[in-house]
């Protein structure tokens, strides 16, 4: 018998990461999102793979690039996608457009909430900061700025919404991977941290 998803009052807001086999794009976006957030109850981040397995460790390359990032690949497993787990998101961001379309898929109503990783950063680089910021609760602050860039999906340009896979290639494959999930994070992730203006 499946398991019952878990309730959506038990984390105030959950971030999904996708990619293929989850032990590259989305281990490093989640572990790395993780250290930026910092300890936060009301946020949980996690990741999962549209073609993955179960348990499977990050590949080298992709945890020394994150160990450079700042994060920590200690205690990661890959685990498969679900449509439980898209639906239980608040958002979910994809490593490419081809793993938004199975998220969307999976679960439809999710369409409003799911975005690749490169897209999300993009539009959330046209929001003004004062419309996320002003709130000091950091769940309010995420469905703000997820409102925020829904609103300009389709009027902001995206020039590169997908994040290539590194697997199989070389290290600096895997950096620059790494490099473009940090860009793209960046802002989001500041505007969920900064501290409230006064």
């Amino acid at each position: 018998m499946r398991a019952a998803p878990a309730s959506r009052h038990d984390v105030r807001f959950r971030l999904l990461f996708v990619c293929t086999g989850n032990i590259c794009r989305s281990p490093l976006a989640e572990r790395l999102t993780r250290s930026i957030l910092g300890p936060c109850p009301a946020l949980q981040v996690t990741s999962a793979g549209t073609r993955a397995g179960a348990g499977t460790q990050m590949t080298e390359r992709a945890r020394r690039v994150l160990v450079r990032l700042g994060g920590d690949p200690d205690g990661f497993g890959s685990r498969p996608l679900t449509p439980e787990l898209v639906a239980a998101a608040d958002l979910v961001l994809t490593a490419a457009s081809e793993h938004r379309a199975e998220s969307v898929a999976a679960f439809p109503p999710a369409a409003t909430r799911t975005f690749t990783i490169a897209e999300f950063g993009t539009l959330a680089g046209s929001v003004p900061p004062l419309a996320v910021i002003c709130h000091e609760d950091p769940v309010r602050r995420a469905h703000t700025l997820i409102g925020e860039v829904r609103a300009r999906r389709g009027l902001v340009r995206v020039d590169q919404p997908d994040i290539p896979d590194p697997y199989c290639g070389s290290r600096l494959a895997y950096r620059a991977a790494g490099r473009r999930i940090a860009k793209s994070l960046a802002v989001p992730l500041g505007l969920l941290t900064h501290s409230r203006v006064a």
